[in-house]
């Protein structure tokens, strides 16, 4: 997860899962790669951007999809968003965060900190 001046990078995928189809960037975990690693190689496989990781917020099996989540803490250190794999994302947008619903408790509590 990615906030910067007060808004959070989200991507919308080409194909929904569930009711979900925006969500911040995402994929699965390689052999031998940690959550982190994934996450800082999946925005950049996504959006374009690098960014560093500043910390796990935490994981959960996403009550829409039923898949296990790992949300990482990011910041930007070089690039612009933008649909980096368009045969998966769509769209790519900066977004206010008080306008997400649902949202996994700690992941929550960081963006309240990122007012």
């Amino acid at each position: 997860m990615i906030v910067e001046c007060g808004r959070v990078l989200l991507v919308r995928r080409r194909v929904a899962e569930g009711r979900l189809s925006w969500q911040f960037p995402a994929g699965k975990v390689e052999p031998g790669e940690t959550s982190v690693a994934a996450a800082v190689r999946e925005t950049f496989e996504e959006t374009g951007l690098i960014v560093r990781a500043i910390r796990p917020l935490g994981s959960r099996v996403h009550p829409d999809t039923g898949r296990m989540m790992f949300y990482v803490a990011c910041e930007v250190i070089e690039g612009t968003a933008f649909v980096a794999a368009p045969e998966e994302v769509a769209e790519v947008a900066w977004c206010d965060p008080t306008m997400l619903a649902g949202l996994h408790e700690p992941v929550r509590d960081y963006l309240r900190g990122h007012d």
